[in-house]
């Protein structure tokens, strides 16, 4: 199955069975491009929140796994200024050809659910998550309001 198939195929499933709080959209230009859009998980300081994210997959897809980069600020310490991510199952090494674009998208909601500090972008933030956790969820929740309340 070629690339833009098995795309067009998985971007057809998620819109016919959307994940829960997930909704996704391909470029109308270039189907290797999707936008996904986040609702923060409940019981989170990124509840209420809508975040947005970029999907780029390569041509070699499924056999190269995706760019993934949040447009909307976030308060995480997984996701550096840019938007870049820390995900464990679209790191180059644990990429595997069988990985769906709907497990990718969970794991993405699973981070903001559960951050990893130990697999940090911004050490400042894992630091703020792991010592003073009151601190940290009032600071993500604040800028959970003021950039993504839509």
């Amino acid at each position: 199955m070629s690339s833009s198939k098995r795309l067009a195929k998985e971007l057809a499933d998620l819109t016919k069975e959307p994940l829960d709080g997930i909704s996704v959209e391909a470029s109308e230009e270039n189907l290797y491009k999707w936008n996904a859009r986040i609702q923060g998980p409940s019981s989170t300081p990124y509840q209420g929140g809508t975040f947005e994210v970029a999907i780029d997959f390569p041509i070699e897809y499924p056999f190269k796994g995706p760019k993934l980069r949040f447009l909307t600020p976030v308060y995480h310490p997984n996701v550096d200024k840019d938007g870049n991510m820390c995900v464990g199952v679209i790191k180059a090494e644990a990429w595997k050809p069988s990985t769906k674009a709907s497990t990718i998208l969970l794991a993405v909601s699973q981070l903001l659910a559960e951050p990893n500090p130990d697999d940090a972008l911004v050490t400042e933030l894992a630091d703020e998550y792991t010592n003073r956790r009151a601190e940290f969820e009032k600071h993500a929740k604040e800028h959970t309001q003021k950039h993504a309340k839509k």
